[in-house]
C-alpha cells in the first residue's frame, strides 16, 4: 500500500503558475514524509487565487522558480503511484509547468480519489475533497497544498480498507478505472474504462503564460 500524494495551487488561471505543492508519502499504509513547497510562478496573482489559498506575491519572493525545484520534485513522482484529488486538474498543471520548462514527462501511474469516491461512495451529495474528508472524520485547513495533500492519503487509506484492497491499481480496477498514466511524450487519463480502447495524448508544448 504505497503511493505519493499531489496537491498543486496556482497563481492565476493559467495551469503553469503553479505557486505551492504539497506532497505526502505513504508505505505500508501509513504516511511517512511529507512536506510543501513554495514555488516563484514567475506570473501575475490572481486575487480569486489569493483570497482561496492566501498565497501572495510576497510570499514566494525569492523562492525557486518550477524549473529550479524539479530536480528536487522528481525523485518523488519517477516510478511511483501518485494520487491526487480531482487529479484532471493537478496532472495537467504539473504537465503546463513541465512543459513550461521544457522538461521531460517522468514516467508514473496515475489515480484519482474524486473518481474513485464517486463511484464508491455514489450515495454522497458531493464528492469534493472537503465533503468526502467530512464523511470519514478527516479534518483539515482546505485549499493549503499540503493539508489538501494529507487529507488526500487518508481518504485513499479510507477507500482502499472500506473497500478491502491493498494497492490503488486494485481499487481502481476493481470499479472499472483504466489507471492514468504519465510517460516521455505523452499521458493517458485516469477515466471510466467501459471497454473503451486506451486514448493517449501526445506530447505538446505549452504556449500559455
Amino acid at each position: 500500500m504505497d503511493f505519493v500524494t499531489v496537491d498543486f495551487e496556482t497563481a492565476n488561471s493559467s495551469r503553469s503558475s503553479a505557486c505551492s505543492i504539497g506532497i505526502v508519502e505513504v508505505a505500508q499504509g501509513k504516511i511517512v514524509f511529507e512536506q510543501e513547497w513554495l514555488i516563484n510562478p514567475d506570473q501575475h496573482f490572481d486575487p480569486m487565487n489569493i483570497s482561496i489559498h492566501k498565497i501572495t506575491p510576497h510570499m514566494v519572493k525569492g523562492q525557486p522558480t518550477f524549473q529550479e525545484l524539479w530536480p528536487t520534485l522528481l525523485p518523488f513522482f519517477e516510478n511511483k503511484s501518485i494520487v491526487a484529488h480531482n487529479a484532471s486538474f493537478d496532472m495537467s498543471v504539473l504537465r503546463y509547468c513541465l512543459d513550461r520548462a521544457s522538461l521531460n514527462y517522468p514516467a508514473f501511474n496515475y489515480y484519482c480519489t474524486y473518481l474513485l469516491s464517486k463511484k464508491i461512495l455514489a450515495h454522497m451529495p458531493s464528492h469534493k475533497l472537503n465533503i468526502i474528508s467530512n464523511h470519514y472524520g478527516i479534518t483539515f485547513n482546505h485549499h493549503d497544498a499540503l493539508e489538501d495533500a494529507r487529507a488526500t492519503a487518508n481518504v485513499l487509506l479510507k477507500l482502499l480498507e472500506q473497500e478491502q484492497h491493498n494497492s490503488p491499481a486494485e481499487l481502481a480496477k476493481a470499479h472499472g478505472y483504466q489507471i492514468g498514466q504519465m510517460y516521455a511524450g505523452g499521458y493517458t487519463s485516469f477515466s471510466a474504462s467501459a471497454g473503451k480502447s486506451k486514448k493517449k495524448f501526445a506530447f505538446r508544448p505549452n504556449t500559455r503564460k
